[in-house]
């Protein structure tokens, strides 16, 4: 990773080049953990663009069942556990604001962006998701991303950021369904 830069809030931010294919990644500091700041767009079995329209790629990455999810991520980082997704919702002040400080200023539903701060240049955008039937759904209203952890043979847990409200959420999917993926960096 290049080197570390302050931004307002004093979150360091940087960049990265995957040197699979070459896609430069955002990557931003909060607390003590260095993050993509944009959701992987890497190709791989088990990925699809949403629409399989690779211009979706393009603004919202790829969309990954949690056997891809975690093996996607680049030499360096990993797909973060529910604990690294809740130390990093704690350090932006708790789950009840964390989606506010979070998301994107725009590519959400235009009358809920106002509320959007991204004070951390996280920039979450609404990837939407796969469900297990192979529709893709939700997006423009709701990212959805993979943590490691799983939940019994069939489910992992996920997090989710909705249009309408501040909050983070956790939910369990189905392994197979698609979400996206925001990959962390190696301690």
């Amino acid at each position: 990773m290049e080197s570390l830069n302050k931004c307002r809030t004093g979150n360091a931010f940087g960049e990265f080049t995957d040197i699979r294919d070459d896609q430069k990644y955002r990557t931003v500091k909060i607390g003590s953990q260095v993050w993509m700041a944009e959701n992987l767009n890497f190709k791989i079995d088990g990925s699809w663009c949403y629409d399989d329209d690779e211009v979706n790629g393009k603004i919202y990455g790829m969309l990954y069942t949690w056997d891809a999810a975690m093996a996607a991520c680049p030499v360096g980082w990993h797909l973060p556990t529910r604990d690294e997704w809740k130390a990093m919702l704690e350090a932006v002040g708790g789950w009840e604001v964390a989606g506010k400080h979070l998301k994107s200023k725009t590519g959400w539903l235009a009358d809920y962006e106002i509320k959007n701060l991204d004070t951390y240049g996280f920039s979450a955008l609404p990837g939407g998701s796969r469900n297990t039937g192979g529709s893709f759904i939700t997006a423009g209203l709701y990212g959805h991303w993979w943590t490691a952890t799983k939940n019994g043979n069939d489910d992992a847990y996920g997090r989710s950021m909705y249009y309408r409200d501040g909050r983070v959420y956790e939910g369990v999917e189905d392994v197979s369904a698609g979400l996206s993926v925001r990959c962390v960096m190696e301690d």
